[in-house]
């Protein structure tokens, strides 16, 4: 009895950290930090890298539901979440949150103090400035939710080299122009849910052919940014090749959601778009082992 308890509460903190987006985002900062450092002679410093890592990511996308358990409440595809559905009290879901990101920031600090400064802005810009502030007020808070997305790539490579750079700059770009293509495509999606959570979204203010046209500029955007960083990263032109095939399937997802939309379409996008995003992340890790 008490297993099957133990388990169902390890299941619903599960939950709470978004596993596939945290996990997206950790291939990120481990990228950037490839991109920099051997990851062979430097394993332990990677590992522990990837440790504060997932943790603060983790936390923070927890502290997050708990901003949104109202907003969850509302919303078909969320009611079942843990928090709305009263499985889990707040009391818990903070604990559990603050116990992530506390680890993950502090562990980020030891390593480096730049790179525990970029792993608590990522935090601050994603829970405060992003679910806090703005995810209530604006459309344009998927921006600072982009900011938040790029830190750690930005902050991976920050570790391995001991500064930021330019390169590491631009990579955050790419992924900073990516989150609107994933994110829009999704407020598209389920429309009626933001609807009626009362967030406002880019379909609700701006119409569904605008949202298209930034979603294909974001899209165009995310593509060059990603292959300017691999030519600077001197990668042969091999791996530019193979994410050009990645970007055309991209961009042409795009263009035809915006001369030919349908839902089938969009969500096609949606979930090609986070392919598009690992597909890069394993070129340059590879391109950068080679």
């Amino acid at each position: 009895m008490m297993t099957s308890v133990f388990k169902e509460r390890v299941a619903l903190h599960w939950q709470l950290i978004k596993p596939l987006q945290t996990g997206l985002l950790l291939l990120t900062g481990i990228a950037g930090f490839v991109t920099g450092r051997c990851p062979v002679s430097k394993f332990g410093l990677l590992l522990l890298m990837s440790l504060s890592l997932a943790l603060s990511i983790a936390g923070s996308t927890a502290f997050n539901m708990v901003i949104d358990r109202d907003i969850d409440l509302s919303m078909g595809r969320t009611v079942r979440r843990p928090l709305p559905s009263g499985r889990l009290t707040i009391k818990q879901a903070l604990a559990f949150a603050a116990l992530l990101s506390s680890a993950g920031i502090g562990l980020a600090f030891l390593l480096l103090p730049l790179f525990g400064v970029l792993v608590f802005l990522g935090f601050f810009f994603d829970v405060v400035v992003y679910s806090l502030w703005l995810k209530r007020r604006t459309p344009w808070s998927i921006i600072w939710g982009g900011v938040a997305g790029a830190m750690p790539i930005i902050s991976g490579r920050a570790l391995a080299l001991g500064r930021v750079d330019y390169i590491g700059l631009l990579l955050g770009l790419s992924i900073l122009l990516w989150i609107p293509t994933h994110i829009l495509t999704f407020s598209m999606k389920y429309y009626e849910d933001y609807q009626r959570a009362g967030i406002p979204t880019f379909p609700s203010t701006y119409g569904f052919s605008r949202t298209r046209l930034v979603i294909a500029l974001s899209s165009l955007g995310a593509a060059i940014s990603v292959a300017i960083g691999i030519l600077a990263l001197g990668l042969s032109w091999g791996y530019l090749r193979l994410l050009g095939v990645l970007a055309v399937g991209l961009l042409g997802l795009a263009l035809y959601s915006l001369f030919r939309p349908s839902e089938r379409v969009n969500f096609g996008l949606f979930k090609y778009a986070s392919i598009f995003m690992l597909g890069s992340m394993l070129i340059i890790m590879v391109g950068s082992l080679g």
